[in-house]
């Protein structure tokens, strides 16, 4: 006859990803590097986050992580914020590897909507949260219609869209999340960057994977891969920049900076990414 302790089991805790779920999520990962661009769809499992709160790129990131891997989790390019610090202790809690802050120094660099200004090296993998990877459905609905778009490279519309804006704004207003075309072949969200971000995905060194996990999908822009954002030519693409404005803290004007608003009412000037501008301070001095 069994006990309530035999029932009850040993207790000893199981973890929040399985073997089984981090080789289908390797296996998707490998599909999409293979075929750069194109979203690859994967078993999505619950995750002790929300969906739409990073569960995609959390996924990923426990797949792909081991005990001997640097891991630097970052929000909006921030260490310390609260979605990058409850992920960082998540993962560190449950393989046992090593926080990093340092991009110099990370193996494995997850973020939420900024790529570190930090060029990343060959033996660094990069892995995007995606809220929404479906660029054509601000311009299709039917699932099945985006479907052969993608199958057909038919992204007339996307272009309209474009045109369409520019003829009512006299420029592309169009921030975060700008559409880019991968290996001349596929159109890809690069999730809620800022089109500050998009060159640097362009014939990288390292590994790019975006994760959705509500969508369920998974893909990649694997190193010295073309990625070119939708622009007409006589409309040049240009990035974010604000003439005069400097970083506060460091001096710097080639950085992604954030407006702060101060006691007095006035706007100054951050950089997003924390560590870069930590790194340039300790320079100065």
């Amino acid at each position: 006859m069994r006990t309530i302790t035999d029932l009850a089991g040993d207790g000893a805790p199981r973890g929040i990803f399985d073997e089984l779920s981090k080789r289908e999520v390797r296996r998707a990962a490998l599909t999409a590097v293979a075929v750069p661009g194109y979203q690859v769809p994967f078993g999505s499992r619950e995750m002790p986050v929300a969906r739409g709160w990073g569960s995609g790129g959390l996924q990923v990131t426990l797949a792909l992580v081991g005990p001997e891997d640097r891991l630097k989790v970052i929000d909006q390019g921030e260490d310390g914020g609260v979605n990058a610090s409850n992920l960082r202790r998540l993962v560190v809690g449950h393989v046992g590897c090593e926080e990093e802050t340092d991009t110099r120094q990370a193996s494995l660099i997850q973020s939420r909507h900024r790529i570190p200004e930090t060029p990343l090296r060959a033996d660094q993998t990069l892995v995007l949260q995606v809220p929404v990877p479906e660029l054509l459905r601000a311009v299709e609905h039917d699932v099945r219609e985006q479907r052969r778009m993608h199958a057909e490279a038919d992204y007339s519309r996307m272009w309209v869209g474009l045109y369409e804006d520019v003829v009512r704004n006299g420029v592309v207003t169009k921030t975060a999340g700008y559409p880019c075309m991968v290996n001349g072949r596929y159109l890809i969200s690069p999730t809620p960057i800022p089109r500050f971000d998009v060159p640097k995905l362009d014939r990288t060194e390292h590994l790019t994977l975006f994760g959705a996990g509500r969508e369920k999908r998974i893909y990649a822009v694997p190193p010295h891969t073309e990625v070119e954002p939708l622009v007409f030519e006589d409309i040049p693409f240009e990035v974010e920049h604000t003439p005069g404005a400097a970083c506060r803290h460091c001096g710097c004007e080639e950085s992604y900076l954030v407006e702060v608003p101060a006691t007095d009412g006035s706007v100054t000037w951050v950089c997003s990414d924390t560590d870069f501008c930590t790194r340039n301070r300790e320079r100065e001095r």
